[in-house]
């Protein structure tokens, strides 16, 4: 059996979307004749934990972990936030940004290039050079945000040029939705697009998970680059029959920052709460993950703050039943630069629930696609208030009469099965011509 290199800051018990991809990909790829030895941080800063993915790991499954060193103390220090976990994506719950926060973020944009973890940069090398030294690996996988673990990757095919390397990219680098609120100097924003551009043109393949962000990415000049988007897992697909929500409930599961808050949602519900008595009783909103204050103030302002359930975090198993008891689901995507290629793994997640979708994002992104594709739901643009009640309405309908469903077509193709598959073909591909 091959062996495969996994270099990941996200790992067991780490919560949240980053985890999952290779938590997954791992979990699978044992069938396809590929071992995968996983390289980690000792203590990583994960924003929250979920030990349920344990069950997805082999038991025997070699886990390689070594001690980084992140400045989120002198963070918390600077800020007043001894003892709090630091959020993903710039999300802030309780109040609006002060100049505390905007410089942090400056410091963290134009100091920490690409991000906090990139102390970790050389130290890894170093391990992973003396450990292959004496433990041969076919292939190198790296995946990011954070990018620094691309940066990894790199020292090591520097040194062992032949030794095939995989970068995954979750998300983008340089067009990711943060991107400009890192108040980067001139200096900095071209030391990010050189770390890009090397890390690109150096990896032997270049994986990334939607049509779009290929497209983006071909101008940097990939040796190849293959999508493989997110998935879902058939076996964290609840198969007993899950009871639906007796109120109509829309729910978004996982994490809503600034970015992805969908002001015209909170619009179109508002004019139908407004005009309509029976839907403003029977409607339940509901926010499972972190919300950003920007979220819950334009909640506030909407009058729909009683309508409103907001659970801070639920263990993935939880969050599936969550998904499939829904009424409808709501996909957020970012208003951001890179908004049609976004791809969440909770989208397809979505997919595999049976309940029917709402997405706010671009009509003719990636996302809108797959939701026309699987006949499973809506999308609504931005801007869009009057096809936001319209779809709003519909669904409300369908609730009524007791048949708002999801059309669940063509979904297997993003079993997490098949996609490591696709993964494995790619490394064979890679290894067979090394």
């Amino acid at each position: 059996m091959k062996k495969l290199l996994i270099i990941t800051y996200y790992w067991i018990p780490s919560g949240g979307a980053g985890v999952q991809r290779w938590v997954k990909f791992v979990k699978y790829l044992r069938e396809y004749g590929w071992e995968p030895i996983v390289y980690t941080p000792e203590n990583p800063e994960y924003p929250s934990t979920d030990f349920s993915f344990q069950k997805d790991i082999p038991e025997d499954i070699t886990i390689l972990k070594t001690p980084i060193w992140e400045p989120y103390n002198i963070y918390r220090n600077l800020l007043g936030k001894k003892g709090q976990t630091i959020n993903a994506g710039f999300i802030n719950e309780n109040k609006k940004s002060g100049w505390k926060d905007k410089l942090s973020v400056a410091i963290r944009g134009n100091f920490l290039i690409p991000d906090p973890r990139k102390f970790w940069i050389n130290p890894s090398v170093k391990f992973l050079r003396k450990y292959l030294a004496d433990n041969k690996v076919d292939a190198v996988v790296s995946t990011g945000p954070p990018h620094s673990m691309h940066l990894i990757a790199a020292g090591l095919k520097k040194q062992m040029p032949s030794l095939p390397w995989i970068a995954d990219f979750r998300d983008p680098w340089t067009n990711i939705d943060f991107y400009k609120e890192l108040q980067l100097t001139k200096l900095a924003d071209c030391q990010h697009h050189r770390l890009e551009k090397k890390v690109i043109q150096s990896c032997d393949a270049l994986v990334v998970v939607s049509n779009s962000m290929q497209e983006e990415f071909k101008a940097l000049n990939p040796s190849e680059i293959v999508v493989i988007p997110n998935g879902y897992d058939e076996a964290d697909v609840v198969t007993s029959e899950v009871k639906t929500d007796e109120k109509f409930s829309i729910s978004h599961i996982g994490t809503m920052n600034a970015a992805r808050n969908p002001l015209v949602l909170w619009k179109a519900l508002s004019y139908m709460i407004t005009h309509n008595p029976a839907f403003k009783k029977d409607l339940v909103i509901q926010l499972i993950g972190k919300v950003d204050f920007t979220v819950t103030e334009a909640i506030r302002q909407s009058g729909l703050q009683d309508n409103l359930i907001y659970i801070d975090y639920l263990p993935h198993a939880e969050a599936i039943q969550k998904q499939q008891a829904s009424q409808l689901l709501l996909l957020m995507i970012n208003q951001s630069a890179n908004a049609k290629g976004i791809l969440t793994g909770k989208f397809f997640e979505y997919l595999a629930s049976g309940r029917p979708i709402l997405g706010v994002g671009p009509s003719d992104g990636d996302a809108a696609a797959i939701l026309n594709q699987c006949e499973a739901g809506k999308m609504v643009d931005f801007e869009d208030e009057i096809n936001a009640r319209k779809y709003l309405e519909e669904f409300y309908q369908l609730y009524q009469e007791n048949k708002l469903k999801n059309g669940k077509k063509a979904v297997e193709q993003y079993s997490r099965k098949h996609l490591t598959e696709k993964l494995a073909n790619l490394l064979n591909q890679l290894t067979d011509h090394a």
